[in-house]
């Protein structure tokens, strides 16, 4: 249930979040500020969704914050795990091999899972039809952002009518793409990581099963053509081909240019073209997440190769990161100074990513493959980067800014099901009944306390060495204690300074 909004909290400004463009990362962050009951305005330009595929990749990560909105029921019928990657040459030989394990994972879900976006953005929209906190106006375009004392204002046009509107927002966040306006109200530059190659990208609809094209992912590093392969969920499938200097551009989406460049693995009589489109993969991180009420989420703050899937997920990523932050100072129960630890947190993280997407771009793209890169990527495995320094115990403890799990409890819920949208404290039963004063500190700082006994969770607190580990909404460790004395209580007091006045 959506909590209450507290109207003395918007009463300078119409409404406490306005949000610029609903693509995949608009609508996460959306949905994740509806949960706490934040008065919520979402503005997007186009008139509905965009019906063709784009992104076709998320992981683990991005299933738990669809788990935290109630949609992964939803979505799973219409996704397939994918099993990994395989980088070759142009001999067929094996360069680099990516498996991606397609069982369940220590978050609660598979590593690597194959989408249709549409169907991504209307459950998105579904669910957000149901918060009557939320409004979107479709068709509306942003023209003007000016930041008072209290707030934002802003200007845009009903672009059905030309009607000029104006509201106000404690805060706006520009999910509005590559091409933000809102970042360049911001006047933040792009750092660029020196990777702007052009492709054309093909989505394909098979006809009938074709079991040889395969599962995996595959790079094929073929300095004629470099092309990428994946498949999708059901009939879906994709197609990556680079252009090349000898291409000439006006033919790029020609159905002879493409059928022909196809013609090693599909023919006409074997599937439908739904879509064809030249894109340059980018790899720029924006230099500055936030200015005053301004932030930036998406494509806004980064751009990467798509060479491990990880564009949207990073968007995602941000959602996550952003929406709680927001919250908690939107509530006065946090200072404004926490959303400056968005950027720091999230720019390494996603730093991490992109750099290593262009590793991967290099070793396909180079012509021919370069030695020193495939040699360097050939035992790769993902990554799995900590978050900046923060809003966590950073250096001075070793699980801090990493991703969680998310153990089978004893009963058998998924952790986050448990916890809902807030912090959760996890320890053993015998740890909480030794320990209740956390029951009051955990109450004034509304974290939820997982106090279970199951194998999972005490086979994760015994292997980190940990009496109790505090976990935030996001899902990342804020801290652990690894006794359960004054260091629990530490932990709690660290985490919410509220409480060490309360409980001094």
């Amino acid at each position: 249930m959506t909590p209450p909004i507290d109207s003395t909290r918007t009463r300078s400004c119409e409404y406490d979040v306005a949000l610029v463009g609903l693509g995949p990362t608009g609508g996460t962050l959306a949905n994740l500020l509806s949960l706490d009951g934040l008065k919520v305005l979402v503005l997007e330009r186009d008139a509905d969704i965009f019906a063709l595929p784009r992104a076709v990749h998320f992981d683990a990560e991005c299933m738990r914050v669809f788990q935290t909105l109630g949609l992964s029921d939803t979505l799973q019928p219409n996704l397939f795990v994918g099993p990994g990657m395989k980088f070759i040459d142009a001999q067929g030989k094996l360069l680099i091999d990516w498996p991606r394990p397609t069982d369940i994972g220590p978050m609660g879900w598979c590593a690597s899972y194959k989408f249709h976006q549409p169907d991504l953005e209307r459950a998105l929209r579904a669910r957000l039809a149901q918060h009557s906190n939320v409004e979107i106006r479709l068709r509306h375009e942003v023209f003007s952002l000016e930041q008072t004392a209290g707030g934002v204002s802003l200007r845009f046009e009903d672009t059905r009518c030309g009607k000029i509107g104006s509201t106000t927002a404690r805060y706006v966040v520009g999910c509005d793409g590559a091409r933000s306006i809102v970042r360049r109200f911001m006047g933040t530059e792009l750092d660029d990581l020196k990777s702007h190659e052009r492709w054309v990208v093909v989505d394909a609809l098979l006809k009938a099963p074709r079991p040889d094209l395969g599962d995996y992912s595959i790079q094929y590093c073929d300095p004629q053509r470099p092309t990428t392969y994946t498949r999708g969920p059901s009939n879906r499938r994709r197609w990556e081909l680079m252009v090349m200097p000898s291409d000439d551009p006006a033919k790029l989406q020609s159905p002879e240019w493409l059928w022909d460049k196809l013609s090693r693995w599909i023919q006409p009589d074997d599937a439908t073209i739904e879509r064809s489109a030249v894109y340059t993969f980018h790899s720029v991180v924006a230099k500055g997440w936030r200015k005053g009420r301004l932030l930036l989420a998406g494509d806004a703050a980064h751009q990467t190769p798509p060479f491990m899937g990880q564009g949207m997920a990073a968007g995602i990523r941000d959602a996550g990161n952003l929406a709680w932050k927001l919250s908690v100072v939107i509530r006065g129960d946090a200072p404004d100074t926490l959303l400056d630890t968005y950027e720091t947190e999230r720019t390494v993280h996603v730093r991490e990513f992109i750099e290593t997407a262009v590793e991967l771009g290099s070793v396909i793209q180079s012509r021919p493959p370069s030695v020193a890169a495939t040699a360097a990527m050939r035992n790769f495995v993902t990554p799995q980067p900590k978050l900046g320094e923060g809003a966590h115990l950073g250096h001075s403890d070793a699980l801090a800014g990493s991703i969680a799990r998310q153990p089978r409890l004893s009963d058998g819920r998924r952790l986050d099901d448990c916890v809902g949208y807030r912090y959760a404290l996890v320890l053993a039963p015998e740890t909480h009944a030794a320990h209740p004063e956390i029951d009051e500190m955990a109450g004034s700082a509304k974290v939820a306390i997982v106090a279970d006994g199951g194998p999972e969770v005490r086979a994760w607190l015994s292997e980190i060495g940990a009496a109790a580990i505090l976990v935030r909404p996001d899902r990342y460790v804020y801290g652990m204690a690894r006794n359960a004395g004054g260091e629990l209580q530490s932990l709690m007091a660290r985490a919410f300074p509220q409480l060490q006045t309360a409980h001094a």
